[in-house]
């Protein structure tokens, strides 16, 4: 008997000791409870990822931190930098984004611009430089006007939702037949042909 009341009390002991490590906080945050005929999925990404290609991408709504509706963020890199401004209307630029600007009128972002100095392009691959062609390939029904101070074939290309007051999208055609510019904004500012008139 008392040989069966160690071996149970071992075998109790032993058992404690080979249970689960507890998780730690990195563990928790990174492991969540599946079900056993949960398909597998795919990872989420972090929150806090570092900034990659998807910083780079024109939106709808906005490029990067900088947000179509919102205010520029205190933390970002986007500031005056000598650029226009008036009593209701100023430009911004960031070190980050070389040949982009964005106009803010009441305190609210308005318009994001694209230009020939940037890289930034649309999630269609679509940037400065691209065919109109191209643009009409991947975004049909484009109002076309002509172009304010360049000579045809120049011309505005606007997204049919401009009206909307929802960010739309608006790409200027040099003579050369390329994207010379890019803008995503609202009305009245996705119009404005000399940064802020």
């Amino acid at each position: 008997m008392k040989t069966l009341l160690a071996a149970t009390a071992l075998a109790l002991t032993l058992a404690a000791c080979s249970q689960e490590p507890t998780n730690t906080p990195s563990d928790v945050e990174s492991s969540a409870p599946v079900a056993a005929d949960a398909p597998p999925t795919a990872p989420v990404a972090s929150a806090t990822a570092a900034p990659g290609a998807n910083d780079r991408v024109l939106t709808l709504e906005g490029l990067g931190a900088l947000r179509v509706g919102q205010a520029v963020p205190a933390d970002s890199g986007w500031a005056e930098r000598g650029a226009q401004a008036s009593d209701g209307c100023r430009t911004i630029t960031s070190p980050e984004f070389p040949g982009v600007y964005g106009l803010v009128e009441g305190d609210m972002v308005r318009r994001i611009t694209v230009g020939p100095r940037s890289t930034v392009k649309l999630i269609e691959g679509i940037g400065v430089g691209s065919s109109e062609a191209e643009v009409n390939a991947a975004f049909g029904g484009f109002g076309s006007e002509p172009h304010k101070y360049v000579e045809a074939p120049a011309k505005y290309l606007t997204a049919p939702n401009a009206a909307s007051g929802d960010p739309a999208l608006r790409f200027e055609i040099g003579k050369d037949g390329t994207v010379s510019a890019m803008h995503i904004g609202v009305e009245p500012q996705l119009r404005y042909v000399e940064g802020c008139s």
